[in-house]
């Protein structure tokens, strides 16, 4: 009996490791329902929409990473005489662009893994850290460009109902400054001549790939996004979609994700509904928002950040950009970070600490810039 309970105990205790962010949500949420008694004014709190939306883009994504469209392009960009500077600034720029439309996750997941193999097969790996640094930090600045480029921007977008022309004019000046210092922080690498050349062929697409299946239901994704399409009708025919023509894409959404969403949902409702906890958080939120959302970021990171907090204030614009810079600092604020840093730990081991020193640096000095350029907007 005591072996199964510590083999309960350890597996529950292996969960939570692996999923740190999970088991926070999980714990405010329990303990919020024992300051706010559970009721159906729960069932109000889940923004359901952005739920069905963020599935969506998880297995459309996916569909169009099981058809190798990612890396077929940065194969046919990188191939050919280069110089090591331009090659680097291409592999930076994969993700920059990349996670404007698949989000900073998917961006990294796809391209880290390809330029630790580029940088092995030309014999650079001295430049992995400061090259896979500067992916994680444009994957995360690049997909504040748009309302589906991170989980934040969909949801502050659908929860304040944010005009498309504002959203663009907030984020975009920052984006465009973030190309800016990416390109010069590349400039930091040698102009080394070199040709990639690529022996084997690309994987072939799987048997039941359907590119334009999936770009069609991308389209229907931002139809709804931008509130042309109802989400529920998006959801019932990319659900009708895969069980006709890809069933296994089901497995492939982060539903961890999802239950984190859905676990912050009930935990902000129910603070929400304390009167003095409200008037304590807007104080502060109204002292320095941008500031606060962006420290709050470092600790629980960006996307459950922006949950939190949008229920303490209406004035979405400095929750915006508070929690688009936030995803910049401790490898937790943004999850995506953690994604970069793991294949690095599994590439090269014994430098973890060099990696984390850059990332510290390069991440600290984005952020003083790019808020030091937030507080004009």
């Amino acid at each position: 009996m005591n072996l199964t309970r510590k083999a309960i105990g350890g597996r529950i205790l292996a969960a939570a490791k692996k999923d740190t962010i999970l088991t926070v949500s999980l714990v405010c949420a329990v303990f919020s329902m024992f300051l706010v008694p559970p009721s159906a004014a729960y069932i109000g709190y889940v923004d359901f929409r952005v739920l069905a939306l963020l599935f969506c883009l998880m297995v459309v994504v996916a569909g169009f990473q099981e058809c190798g469209l990612f890396v077929l392009m940065a194969r046919k960009l990188l191939s050919g005489e280069n110089n090591f500077r331009q090659l680097s600034w291409m592999l930076v720029m994969l993700p920059f662009f990349c996670s404007m439309l698949i989000t900073n996750d998917v961006a990294l997941l796809t391209f880290v893994p390809f330029t630790i193999l580029i940088l092995d097969m030309i014999g650079e790996k001295k430049h992995m850290a400061w090259i896979v640094v500067l992916q994680t930090v444009a994957a995360n600045l690049g997909s504040m460009a748009t309302p589906v480029g991170n989980p934040q921007n969909l949801f502050l977008y659908g929860r304040f109902s944010i005009p498309a022309g504002s959203f663009f004019a907030v984020l975009l000046p920052l984006t465009a400054l973030s190309f800016l210092l990416l390109t010069a922080a590349v400039f930091c690498i040698p102009r080394i001549p070199m040709q990639i050349r690529f022996d084997a062929p690309a994987a072939a697409p799987e048997k039941n790939a359907h590119p334009a299946l999936f770009l069609f239901l991308f389209l229907l994704c931002l139809l709804s996004v931008f509130r042309v399409l109802d989400y529920r009708i998006v959801l019932a025919v990319t659900v009708v979609c895969l069980l006709l023509f890809d069933r296994k894409l089901f497995r492939t959404a982060d539903y961890l994700l999802l239950l984190t969403f859905v676990c912050f949902f009930l935990f902000a409702g129910n603070m929400g509904r304390l009167d003095w906890l409200k008037r304590f958080m807007a104080e502060i939120l109204n002292r320095n928002p941008v500031l606060f959302s962006a420290l709050t970021s470092q600790f629980i990171s960006n996307v459950p950040a922006a949950v939190l907090l949008s229920g303490f204030t209406n004035d979405w614009k400095p929750l915006l950009l508070g929690t688009n810079l936030g995803g910049l600092g401790t490898p937790i604020a943004s999850l995506a970070s953690l994604i970069s840093l793991k294949f690095y730990i599994k590439e090269l081991p014994d430098k973890v600490s060099h990696y984390l020193a850059v990332f510290t640096a390069v991440n600290i000095a984005f952020f003083l810039i790019l808020y030091a350029a937030a507080s004009f907007l």
